[in-house]
Formats: structure tokens, C-alpha cells, sequence
């Protein structure tokens, strides 16, 4: 069968305001304008790396709508799934600046947004199955039962048209009614996946395992062909059919910005994987997007393009 898109994603997008100077966000008073969303982040990281990607969403008509979809359609992105509704509103977020390494602050406001009304009415099953590979994560599913249901029954689909699908938890414990739904909403979604990508504080605080061996065999049991858990600037540790192992991070000398790094490993992981690389350089390449990733201020600007990967030989 010949395939429409290679990769298709569902979720929302926020315009994402950033701080100019470091502080607290009350007194910041100069912002720039990106995009931001974990599902975003991967579809404009595996389009620049000249896969084609489709991605469904909602938006609203006004400039922070307006502005997320030009710029989705600029980095090539399939859009004609993403339904912009007058009626609803865009959600967008602030992030703070900081010089230390440390997490950013982050400040969404999201609530009510267009992208939370999608349920399983916008689901084109045609449009879908004819992707080879289906994105998911933990955040789209948390906005609303709605996207939750979506979420599942798009995973559902692909399987049954006997395509891949990969899933990173991608944890946003504010937005869900307590951890334990988190945990159970989130673990049956990994169960229908087939490349699990959780971090490992993610891994523990969802399985109850420790290390990275417990967390790739919880998951492992539950059907998934590879776990690959993202270890930070210690690299990664996978299992998976061929058997386990580890990849080294690589060494950044300086972390700027730590948002991000977890959408970009998935980049160089399901880009490698469905070109037909070894599991092993797969999760090299994972790594090195995602040490790109840290060492820049904005979700999606340290992510390559093919050109900047070759070069890197990977």
C-alpha cells in the first residue's frame, strides 16, 4: 500500500510567549513568540528531517490561532485536518527564562481551549490509516475526556490497520484529576503502543519500578516491542525484541533550556526506526537531537535538519 504521510500526530498547539531577561515572570516585561506543544514539537522535528506529517488539531480564529497554523504549514506540515472553530479559543503559555540549567518556569493558561473540545468525531479514519506511523502522548489525553477517547481509539485504528505507533508519556500531573487516573489513563495507553519512550522519573512514578531494567519490563510485558527510557545526560538504556542495551548521552557544555529535549530524542528514535535503522542508532540519534535540544531557549529551535544530521553522521 502506498502510504499518504509517513507520520500523523493529534494535539494542541499554544503560542508560547518567552522571556527576554531572567526573573520572575510578574516582572518580565519583554516576551518573544514561539510554538510549543509536545506533539507539535515532534512533527516540525521529523518534517525538517523531510518525513511527511500530518497533524490534527483545533484552534481558534484569532491571531494566536492564526499565527500557530501559518507556522505549522511553514515547516511543511500537513494541516488539513486541523479544524479552526470561531466559537473557541487558542491556548497559549509563558515560559521564564534561566541561566542555571534548572526547568523553566512555565505558565499555561489552556483551559477550555479549542483543541480540549476534540473528541472522537474528529478521528478520519481514512486519513489516519493511511500514515504509516501514528505519534502519541500523555498530554493530548489529559485535556479532556474527549481527547482521552481519542487518543485511545486512534491507537486502536492503526493497530488494526497493522501500523506503528509510538508513545511517550510526556507527564503533565496538573492536568489530570489525581495520579492514580493519570497513572491508569496513561499506562493503558502505552499498552497499545508498540516504542514506549517514557523518562525515567517518568518510568517510576508510573510503574512503581526503580530502574531503568523494571521500568523497559513493565512495559515490555504490557506488549510493547521497545522501551526505550530517556536517562538525561546519562543517554538512554532500551529493550526490545533484538535485546537490551544502553546509548551514552552526548556532552553538552552548556544545559540553557531543558524543554523540549524529551519531544526532540523522540525525533531522532522514530525517524531512525522507520528509515530502517538498528534500534541502537536509533536511540544515538535520540540522544544527540535531544542534547541539541537543551542548549537552546525555544521548544522546537534546536531541532536538525537532514542536512545538519548527516553532517553529524547520524
Amino acid at each position: 500500500m502506498k502510504h499518504t504521510l509517513d507520520v500523523v500526530t493529534f494535539g494542541e498547539a499554544m503560542m508560547l510567549l518567552v522571556a527576554d531577561t531572567p526573573g520572575p515572570l510578574e516582572w518580565v516585561e519583554g516576551f518573544h513568540k514561539r510554538t510549543a506543544g509536545a506533539e507539535t514539537n515532534v512533527a516540525i522535528g521529523l518534517s525538517r528531517l523531510g518525513l511527511k506529517v500530518g497533524w490534527a488539531s483545533r484552534l481558534g480564529t484569532d491571531s494566536m490561532g492564526r499565527y500557530l497554523l501559518a507556522a505549522m504549514q511553514g515547516e511543511g506540515i500537513d494541516c488539513s485536518h486541523v479544524v479552526c472553530d470561531a466559537g473557541q479559543k487558542t491556548g497559549f503559555q509563558f515560559k521564564g527564562r534561566v541561566t542555571d540549567g534548572s526547568d523553566p518556569p512555565v505558565e499555561y493558561h489552556r483551559k477550555g481551549s479549542a483543541a480540549s473540545q476534540m473528541d472522537m468525531a474528529d478521528i478520519d479514519v481514512a486519513w489516519l490509516q493511511g500514515a504509516r506511523h501514528l505519534h502519541a502522548t500523555g498530554v493530548f489525553p489529559a485535556l479532556s475526556p474527549g481527547t482521552l477517547a481519542a487518543a485511545a481509539r486512534s491507537m486502536e485504528l492503526m493497530h488494526e490497520a497493522g501500523r506503528s505507533v509510538s508513545f511517550d508519556p510526556n507527564l503533565r500531573p496538573s492536568l489530570w484529576a489525581s495520579t492514580d487516573a493519570m497513572r491508569a489513563a496513561l499506562n493503558d495507553l502505552a499498552s497499545r503502543a508498540d516504542w514506549v519512550l517514557p523518562g525515567l522519573e517518568e518510568g517510576r512514578l508510573l510503574t512503581g519500578e526503580t530502574t531503568p531494567e523494571g521500568i523497559a519490563r513493565f512495559y515490555r510485558e504490557r506488549g510493547a516491542s521497545l522501551v526505550v527510557v530517556k536517562l538525561g545526560a546519562e543517554g538512554a538504556y532500551f529493550d526490545g525484541v533484538a535485546g537490551p542495551g544502553r546509548i551514552d548521552g552526548f556532552p553538552v557544555e552548556k544545559v540553557v533550556d531543558t524543554v523540549g529535549a524529551g519531544d526532540g530524542f523522540a525525533v531522532g528514535v522514530i525517524s531512525a526506526l522507520l528509515e530502517g535503522r538498528s534500534v541502537p542508532d536509533a536511540v544515538r540519534r535520540g540522544a544527540w537531537i535531544g542534547a541539541r535540544a537543551v542548549q537552546v531557549v525555544g521548544d522546537s529551535e534546536g531541532l536538525p535538519t537532514r542536512a545538519e544530521l548527516d553532517a553529524a553522521g547520524l
